[in-house]
């Protein structure tokens, strides 16, 4: 599957409120083709509703956003423009997984050779003429994939695509996701899967409250939240804590002979011990994980945290 052309996602100043509440906040970033994007962010941040704008089924308060230089309505073709799985369900309960994709593959001239491919590609060959109705979340949401595949489009967004997967159907979509950007698509994926994006995404944008907290690599994201610790374990730990030990740099200790040091690097922590003859069993730069990263740097923004009562609206039923 080659993309006919670049695509990108462009939002200036994204704006959505409903009512009082405002779902998304001035949001701009762009989504760039030839990496998978994660697209991040607790629940109740706003994913699903900017996702909405990005296709035009929801109209913005303000700002704008469009897909491959245009608004989502204005392609003559849109399946070929984008492919997108918001919502794996939104499909006819009666209709086969086949003429499911067949009926919406004649909208837009393609041939019965695609659909018959990418129900291969999805692993859905041997249920394709079975009711979509009767399909488990896990074929669902490889039904919902090949819809957004159908068109051979240049940009993709999933929508917590490994929902109801198992772990080789995980696999699989990762290293589908990869292929796909590797080709030059633009992919936008969100999940809560934090183990997966790591593993999947190159870039990350991540929003809280509908506001934009980074746009960054998964690198340097996690990078931001590790605050450069380094652990390091020495039979002469004492001496060395005195020789680092500065107005920028912190040093703390949990047990004998380890220290946790932190405003050095690795490399400079290791110059100095060797200058003074110190022995070092262990020098690593202490990292976050993906998660622990997300978690540090969306605590402020988790609209309903655990322990915490709801408002009444909220236990009334009222949307909040």
């Amino acid at each position: 599957m080659a993309a006919r052309l670049v695509g990108m996602i462009e939002a200036q100043g994204l704006t959505k409120d409903y009512g009082e509440k405002r779902a998304v906040d001035g949001l701009s970033f762009t989504v760039q083709p030839g990496v998978v994007t994660g697209f991040l962010g607790p629940n109740g941040s706003g994913k699903s509703t900017t996702m909405r704008l990005i296709l035009g089924l929801d109209a913005p308060s303000a700002g704008d956003v469009t897909v491959n230089g245009k608004h989502y309505r204005d392609h003559p073709t849109p399946l070929h423009e984008v492919g997108a799985l918001l919502e794996a369900r939104s499909v006819h309960t009666g209709r086969s997984a086949y003429y499911h994709l067949l009926a919406l593959a004649q909208t837009h001239g393609i041939s019965k050779r695609r659909v018959t491919e990418l129900i291969d590609l999805v692993g859905l060959h041997e249920v394709a003429r079975k009711r979509a109705g009767k399909f488990s979340l896990g074929m669902g949401q490889r039904l919902g994939i090949a819809t957004a595949l159908l068109g051979d489009p240049s940009t993709l967004l999933l929508d917590e695509p490994v929902n109801g997967l198992d772990p080789e159907g995980i696999h699989w979509i990762r290293n589908l996701l990869k292929s796909l950007a590797a080709e030059g698509r633009t992919v936008f994926v969100s999940s809560h899967l934090m183990t997966e994006m790591a593993l999947t995404a190159d870039h990350l944008i991540v929003i809280g409250r509908g506001k934009l907290i980074a746009d960054t690599s998964v690198e340097e994201f996690v990078r931001r939240a590790s605050g450069g610790t380094v652990l390091v374990r020495s039979p002469q730990a004492s001496s060395l804590r005195d020789l680092v030990l500065g107005e920028h740099v912190s040093v703390t200790s949990t047990e004998p002979g380890l220290l946790e040091i932190g405003g050095l690097t690795a490399e400079q922590i290791g110059e100095t011990a060797a200058t003074h003859g110190i022995v070092l069993h262990e020098l690593s730069p202490q990292q976050a994980s993906l998660e622990e990263a997300f978690m540090e740097l969306t605590r402020g923004d988790v609209e309903f945290k655990a322990g915490e009562t709801a408002s009444p609206s909220v236990a009334d039923g009222v949307a909040a």
